[in-house]
């Protein structure tokens, strides 16, 4: 008898090999093309080193720092509700206004002694922080927790409408055009010096403000009972009610959070900039939700590698191609970052992605 043959092994398609390597490998090319170019560009030039990179990354750092706290509201909402608040950046906009309100009320001016303005600052980021975690949480209470059973379109639009709700309330409240803060803490301020690399007042005060908040945030949601509860919300609502969890409750939290992360954002961005205006919400509403998408929607970590990307993408568009560019190449890395990982650089974290 006839020894039964065994199938030969099915060849490999042509190019597939290519393919799976482009998609291991490819992210890690788009993430690394732009800082390599200017790397060897820097090398090559007259000067030989690489602290204008250096600059560009620590200014990056700053920035991504204030774009991590309002991505987390993004990340947060979407996570518990599966909403993109889109009056989520007009929020950091109040938030801003509320701190620049703030700081002539209790009399902080560029004169003021360095003991004083610490102090006043201290009282500053809870006051703003508070204000607009209460903004939030009123949106969430007047126009999303009626729309909870209803089709997502409506919430959305909903969402929208409460975007241009408050810019106009920023545009009736301090005007049109971009109005100048006091430089409370001289921001461009030169403290130091690291191989040609300068750090400012401005990228410590982001630093230092943003590292605490997120420690404290995600000590609070992993373990804290509250933490829980929104844990245990965002994977099943339903199971949550059954197990005693008030939802509703738990809901209105995470808006609150969400939105005093916000506020603590518009206050570092306030002094940081030291220029605010009514439209500046949307572009950073824009840049976060980006920053939240490209680390992987509902991810917590996701939103705050997004956040610092984006920050570093900006500085070095700015600073080497042009302002006018950014826009198009945050978008395109974007872009190509959900061509290689639909699900964002970290992965998503919702109920349909387990």
């Amino acid at each position: 008898m006839e020894a039964a043959s065994v199938p030969a092994a099915r060849s490999a398609a042509p190019g597939q090999a290519v393919r799976d390597a482009i998609s291991k490998y490819g992210l890690i090319v788009v993430l690394l093309a732009m800082p390599v170019w200017f790397a060897i560009e820097d090398l090559t030039s007259d000067t030989d080193n690489l602290s204008r990179l250096g600059n560009n990354l620590v200014d990056g750092i700053s920035n991504g720092a204030i774009w991590a706290l309002v991505a987390i509201g993004y990340t947060l909402v979407y996570g518990i509700v599966e909403l993109i608040n889109f009056a989520h950046g007009e929020v950091f906009m109040i938030g801003s206004f509320v701190a620049a309100g703030f700081f002539g009320s209790i009399g902080l001016t560029q004169d003021t002694g360095t003991s004083l303005l610490i102090i006043g600052l201290l009282i500053a980021l809870p006051v703003t922080m508070l204000a607009s975690g209460m903004l939030n949480t009123m949106i969430e209470r007047v126009a999303y927790r009626p729309l909870r059973s209803a089709p997502k379109l409506a919430p959305l639009i909903t969402a929208v409408g409460f975007s241009f709700i408050l810019q106009n309330i920023g545009l009736l409240w301090r005007g049109g055009s971009q109005e100048g803060i006091p430089d409370l803490i001289s921001s461009q301020h030169e403290l130091f010096t690291i191989g040609g690399v300068e750090i400012t007042n401005g990228d410590l005060l982001a630093v230092f403000v943003t590292i605490p908040l997120l420690i404290a945030m995600t000590t609070f949601i992993g373990q804290s009972r509250l933490g829980k509860a929104m844990r245990a919300t965002a994977q099943d609502p339903d199971a949550a009610r059954l197990m005693g969890i008030n939802v509703d409750t738990t809901i209105s939290l995470t808006f609150l959070i969400g939105g005093m992360l916000a506020g603590a954002a518009g206050l570092i961005y306030a002094l940081y900039q030291t220029t605010i205006w009514y439209f500046q919400g949307f572009t950073a509403g824009l840049v976060a939700f980006t920053a939240a998408v490209m680390g992987g929607i509902g991810n917590i970590r996701g939103a705050v590698l997004g956040g610092f990307i984006i920050g570093f993408i900006q500085q070095m568009s700015d600073n080497r191609i042009g302002a006018e560019w950014t826009p198009a190449i945050v978008f395109v890395y974007l872009i190509l970052i959900m061509v290689f990982k639909p699900s964002g650089l970290l992965g998503e974290e919702t109920r349909e992605a387990g």
